[in-house]
Protein backbone atom coordinates (compact mmCIF):
# COMPACT_ATOMS: atom_id res chain seq x y z
CA UNK A 1 0.00 0.00 0.00
CA UNK A 2 2.72 2.97 0.51
CA UNK A 3 4.33 1.79 -2.38
CA UNK A 4 0.89 2.31 -4.06
CA UNK A 5 0.44 5.74 -2.53
CA UNK A 6 3.67 6.89 -3.79
CA UNK A 7 3.06 6.33 -7.10
CA UNK A 8 -0.09 7.86 -7.47
CA UNK A 9 1.57 10.65 -5.43
CA UNK A 10 3.93 10.71 -8.76
CA UNK A 11 1.70 10.14 -10.99
CA UNK A 12 -0.79 12.78 -10.54
CA UNK A 13 2.50 15.47 -10.04
CA UNK A 14 3.78 14.17 -13.20
CA UNK A 15 3.62 17.12 -15.51
CA UNK A 16 3.90 16.87 -19.56
CA UNK A 17 6.70 15.79 -21.12
CA UNK A 18 9.40 18.86 -22.44
CA UNK A 19 12.83 18.22 -23.67
CA UNK A 20 13.72 16.60 -20.74
CA UNK A 21 13.73 13.36 -19.65
CA UNK A 22 11.89 13.93 -16.53
CA UNK A 23 9.51 11.91 -14.70
CA UNK A 24 6.47 13.11 -17.16
CA UNK A 25 3.11 12.34 -19.08
CA UNK A 26 3.60 12.25 -22.86
CA UNK A 27 1.17 11.59 -25.41
CA UNK A 28 1.60 9.11 -28.20
CA UNK A 29 -0.85 9.01 -31.10
CA UNK A 30 -1.32 5.09 -31.85
CA UNK A 31 -3.38 2.77 -34.28
CA UNK A 32 -5.54 0.41 -32.95
CA UNK A 33 -4.92 -3.55 -34.20
CA UNK A 34 -7.26 -5.46 -32.29
CA UNK A 35 -9.71 -4.66 -29.29
CA UNK A 36 -10.89 -7.76 -27.18
CA UNK A 37 -14.40 -7.06 -25.33
CA UNK A 38 -14.85 -10.62 -23.10
CA UNK A 39 -17.85 -10.45 -20.69
CA UNK A 40 -17.82 -12.93 -17.80
CA UNK A 41 -16.18 -14.71 -14.58
CA UNK A 42 -12.70 -15.06 -17.06
CA UNK A 43 -13.61 -11.89 -18.44
CA UNK A 44 -11.06 -9.49 -21.01
CA UNK A 45 -10.45 -6.50 -22.02
CA UNK A 46 -7.74 -5.41 -23.97
CA UNK A 47 -6.35 -3.43 -27.03
CA UNK A 48 -3.65 -4.14 -29.13
CA UNK A 49 -1.97 -1.07 -30.27
CA UNK A 50 1.16 -0.02 -32.62
CA UNK A 51 2.63 3.46 -33.42
CA UNK A 52 5.61 5.41 -33.72
CA UNK A 53 7.16 7.30 -31.07
CA UNK A 54 8.49 11.26 -31.42
CA UNK A 55 11.98 9.82 -31.46
CA UNK A 56 11.18 7.46 -34.37
CA UNK A 57 11.04 4.14 -32.36
CA UNK A 58 7.93 1.44 -33.22
CA UNK A 59 5.70 1.10 -30.73
CA UNK A 60 3.87 -2.08 -30.00
CA UNK A 61 1.93 -2.67 -26.81
CA UNK A 62 -1.52 -4.31 -25.50
CA UNK A 63 -3.03 -2.18 -22.84
CA UNK A 64 -5.31 -3.64 -20.48
CA UNK A 65 -8.74 -2.78 -19.13
CA UNK A 66 -11.10 -3.03 -16.24
CA UNK A 67 -14.18 -2.58 -18.38
CA UNK A 68 -15.56 -2.31 -21.89
CA UNK A 69 -16.50 1.78 -21.69
CA UNK A 70 -16.49 4.08 -22.12
CA UNK A 71 -14.06 3.84 -25.22
CA UNK A 72 -12.76 0.80 -25.70
CA UNK A 73 -16.41 -0.72 -26.22
CA UNK A 74 -16.27 1.01 -29.61
CA UNK A 75 -12.91 1.23 -30.80
CA UNK A 76 -12.59 -0.52 -34.15
CA UNK A 77 -9.23 -2.27 -35.88
CA UNK A 78 -7.94 1.54 -38.17
CA UNK A 79 -8.96 3.45 -35.06
CA UNK A 80 -6.61 6.30 -34.41
CA UNK A 81 -5.94 7.18 -30.70
CA UNK A 82 -4.03 9.13 -28.31
CA UNK A 83 -2.53 7.61 -25.76
CA UNK A 84 -1.17 8.79 -22.25
CA UNK A 85 2.11 7.34 -21.62
CA UNK A 86 4.32 6.67 -17.84
CA UNK A 87 7.19 5.29 -17.28
CA UNK A 88 6.80 3.29 -20.49
CA UNK A 89 3.12 2.43 -19.61
CA UNK A 90 0.08 3.46 -20.99
CA UNK A 91 -2.25 4.72 -18.47
CA UNK A 92 -5.47 6.07 -20.41
CA UNK A 93 -6.73 5.98 -24.03
CA UNK A 94 -8.36 9.14 -25.52
CA UNK A 95 -10.73 9.72 -29.06
CA UNK A 96 -11.84 13.13 -29.41
CA UNK A 97 -13.24 13.78 -25.86
CA UNK A 98 -13.90 10.24 -24.62
CA UNK A 99 -11.15 9.16 -22.06
CA UNK A 100 -10.62 6.06 -20.58
CA UNK A 101 -8.15 5.10 -17.89
CA UNK A 102 -6.07 1.58 -18.30
CA UNK A 103 -5.94 -0.76 -15.66
CA UNK A 104 -2.16 0.50 -15.15
CA UNK A 105 -3.31 4.10 -13.91
CA UNK A 106 -2.95 4.89 -10.46
CA UNK A 107 -5.74 4.92 -8.89
CA UNK A 108 -6.50 7.36 -5.08
CA UNK A 109 -8.40 4.00 -3.69
CA UNK A 110 -5.97 3.50 -0.74
CA UNK A 111 -8.79 2.99 1.57
CA UNK A 112 -10.37 0.77 0.13
CA UNK A 113 -7.20 -1.45 -0.44
CA UNK A 114 -7.08 -0.86 3.25
CA UNK A 115 -10.47 -2.13 3.82
CA UNK A 116 -9.51 -5.91 2.09
CA UNK A 117 -6.48 -5.91 3.88
CA UNK A 118 -7.84 -5.17 7.07
CA UNK A 119 -10.66 -7.76 6.23
CA UNK A 120 -8.08 -10.38 5.47
CA UNK A 121 -6.16 -9.71 8.91
CA UNK A 122 -9.68 -10.21 10.76
CA UNK A 123 -10.31 -13.42 8.86
CA UNK A 124 -6.46 -14.54 9.74
CA UNK A 125 -6.74 -14.27 12.88
CA UNK A 126 -10.53 -15.78 13.70
CA UNK A 127 -9.05 -18.67 11.94
CA UNK A 128 -6.04 -18.39 14.60
CA UNK A 129 -8.52 -18.14 17.35
CA UNK A 130 -10.71 -21.24 16.23
CA UNK A 131 -7.08 -22.96 16.17
CA UNK A 132 -6.56 -22.37 19.01
CA UNK A 133 -9.52 -23.48 20.42
CA UNK A 134 -9.01 -26.51 18.86
CA UNK A 135 -5.26 -27.03 20.23
CA UNK A 136 -6.77 -26.45 23.49
CA UNK A 137 -9.72 -29.30 23.38
CA UNK A 138 -12.66 -26.61 23.17
CA UNK A 139 -13.32 -27.11 19.31
CA UNK A 140 -16.85 -28.02 18.41
CA UNK A 141 -17.77 -27.23 21.80
CA UNK A 142 -19.69 -24.21 22.54
CA UNK A 143 -19.20 -21.49 22.30
CA UNK A 144 -16.26 -22.55 19.91
CA UNK A 145 -18.69 -23.82 16.60
CA UNK A 146 -19.55 -21.90 13.71
CA UNK A 147 -23.15 -20.96 14.62
CA UNK A 148 -22.16 -19.60 17.76
CA UNK A 149 -18.95 -17.91 16.78
CA UNK A 150 -17.61 -18.33 13.17
CA UNK A 151 -20.09 -16.88 11.36
CA UNK A 152 -21.41 -14.10 13.22
CA UNK A 153 -18.00 -13.05 13.67
CA UNK A 154 -16.79 -13.18 9.81
CA UNK A 155 -19.88 -11.64 9.02
CA UNK A 156 -19.84 -8.75 11.36
CA UNK A 157 -15.93 -8.60 10.48
CA UNK A 158 -17.22 -8.41 6.38
CA UNK A 159 -19.95 -5.40 7.21
CA UNK A 160 -17.71 -3.44 9.66
CA UNK A 161 -15.06 -3.22 7.25
CA UNK A 162 -17.33 -2.27 4.53
CA UNK A 163 -19.02 -0.01 6.58
CA UNK A 164 -15.80 2.10 7.53
CA UNK A 165 -13.64 1.49 3.90
CA UNK A 166 -16.54 3.43 1.68
CA UNK A 167 -17.48 6.13 3.94
CA UNK A 168 -13.89 6.84 4.22
CA UNK A 169 -13.29 6.65 0.90
CA UNK A 170 -16.18 8.83 0.29
CA UNK A 171 -14.87 11.25 2.13
CA UNK A 172 -11.34 11.04 1.35
CA UNK A 173 -10.68 9.98 4.98
CA UNK A 174 -6.70 8.66 5.41
CA UNK A 175 -6.31 4.84 4.88
CA UNK A 176 -5.15 4.32 8.33
CA UNK A 177 -8.56 5.48 9.73
CA UNK A 178 -9.62 1.82 8.07
CA UNK A 179 -7.48 -0.50 10.29
CA UNK A 180 -7.72 2.29 13.03
CA UNK A 181 -11.55 1.81 13.39
CA UNK A 182 -12.84 -1.30 11.93
CA UNK A 183 -10.08 -3.75 14.25
CA UNK A 184 -10.62 -2.71 17.63
CA UNK A 185 -14.60 -2.48 16.74
CA UNK A 186 -14.35 -5.91 15.73
CA UNK A 187 -12.05 -7.08 19.04
CA UNK A 188 -14.45 -5.56 21.22
CA UNK A 189 -17.23 -6.95 19.20
CA UNK A 190 -15.49 -10.41 19.43
CA UNK A 191 -15.09 -10.28 23.35
CA UNK A 192 -18.80 -8.90 23.84
CA UNK A 193 -19.87 -12.38 21.34
CA UNK A 194 -17.95 -14.70 23.83
CA UNK A 195 -19.02 -13.54 26.74
CA UNK A 196 -22.64 -13.39 25.70
CA UNK A 197 -22.39 -16.92 24.70
CA UNK A 198 -20.77 -18.32 27.61
CA UNK A 199 -23.35 -16.69 29.40
CA UNK A 200 -25.72 -18.03 27.39
CA UNK A 201 -24.09 -21.59 28.24
CA UNK A 202 -24.30 -22.02 31.91
CA UNK A 203 -27.86 -20.35 31.55
CA UNK A 204 -28.37 -23.64 29.82
CA UNK A 205 -26.83 -25.53 32.37
CA UNK A 206 -28.87 -24.12 35.26
CA UNK A 207 -31.99 -25.10 33.25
Amino acid sequence: MPDDIRRYGDYAAAAPCSDSTDDCLRTLPLTVDRTVVKKGRSGSFEATLSGTSASGASWKTVVRFGDPGPLLARLEPGDQVTATVWRGAVMALAQGDVRQSSADEPRDDAQMTAGLGTFAGLLAALGLGFATAWLAGFGGREPWTWRSLGFPLLLGAAVTTLAVAVPAFAIGLPWWVVPGVTVPFVAYAAWQLHRYRQRQQRSDRVE
